[in-house]
């Protein structure tokens, strides 16, 4: 069960399209001055070394983030861009930043936002609780060593604010080295919906060949046409090297519940710049769709 960590796999390519969406999506919500309850349900370690052991000995940041560094252009990408290079020193990258640093870098002390961290590992659960630390952020961020799909029920609704906001955004991204994650993000998603129709909810996932993976989006979307919602998934495809063997991961999708209406012009203007820098072989492709 707590067998997979994070750190093997920071700044790799699902990390590019996972961290990209979520701060676009995060931007345009915060344009409005109402404060926010954001919950990452598997939040990991926070902070990651790309010159660590952990990432050194999987090399995906190679084929992430360290590929698409110098790309200029679309403003969705310049963000995420911006964003890493603001825990680096100028001309280095040895620092990415896992969501719930992503997140506290956009939160914003007027409105009164709020960032709700569980990480169910042993292992991750003591580094974010000592990276958060060091953040002294008081009661602004909250880490808690639990399950973050059966914490996330009694967040929603939300209380209200000391604005008087009741807004809430989620970012579901567990690491489904079980089937059975892909299960509990769609029963997660029924029930948040059930409870607080109005939140963002953002989920992330895997594309490799198991069903699970597949179905999940078309569940995703069954779901949202029930109560009436909508949504946007957007996916990555790195493809293959021609004659490669690797069995590693090469595809992720990004699944959103009431997204921003911005988001949608966003990934098509980002994700053709940073699929031509990271693509790999036979496979490649990326797509963002809506509906609702």
């Amino acid at each position: 069960m707590f067998s997979y960590r994070h750190a093997f796999h920071a700044g790799n390519h699902a990390d590019v399209l996972k961290h990209l969406t979520l701060i676009a999506t995060l931007k345009h919500l915060m344009h409005k001055d109402a404060g926010i309850q954001f919950v990452d349900t598997h939040a990991g370690a926070g902070l990651y070394r790309l010159d660590g052991d952990y990432a050194e000995k999987s090399g995906e940041a190679a084929e992430g983030i360290l590929k698409v560094l110098n790309l200029k252009g679309p403003a969705a990408l310049t963000d995420y861009l911006e964003m890493v290079a603001s825990f680096n020193a100028k001309g280095s990258h040895k620092i990415y930043p896992g969501s719930p640093f992503i997140i506290h870098k956009l939160l914003r002390h007027e409105a009164r936002d709020r960032l709700k961290l569980f990480e169910l590992h042993p292992t991750d659960h003591k580094s974010l609780t000592g990276n958060v630390q060091q953040l002294e952020a008081g009661r602004t961020v909250s880490v808690t060593r639990a399950d973050g799909f059966e914490s996330l029920k009694a967040l929603l609704p939300p209380p209200l604010s000391s604005t008087g906001s009741r807004r809430t955004c989620v970012l579901i991204d567990p690491s489904y080295e079980i089937k059975n994650d892909y299960y509990r993000v769609i029963d997660c998603i029924q029930d948040s919906l059930k409870r607080f129709a109005t939140g963002t909810y953002i989920v992330w996932y895997p594309i490799v060949p198991r069903p699970e993976a597949h179905d999940l989006p078309r569940k995703l979307k069954g779901l949202c046409g029930q109560a009436k919602k909508p949504w946007l998934h957007a996916t990555l495809a790195i493809g293959r090297e021609t004659g490669s063997k690797d069995a590693g991961l090469s595809a992720s999708g990004m699944f959103i519940v009431n997204p921003p209406f911005t988001l949608k012009p966003l990934l098509n203007e980002a994700l053709p710049v940073v699929e031509e820098a990271l693509a790999r072989g036979p496979g490649r492709g990326w797509v963002v769709e809506s509906g609702g």
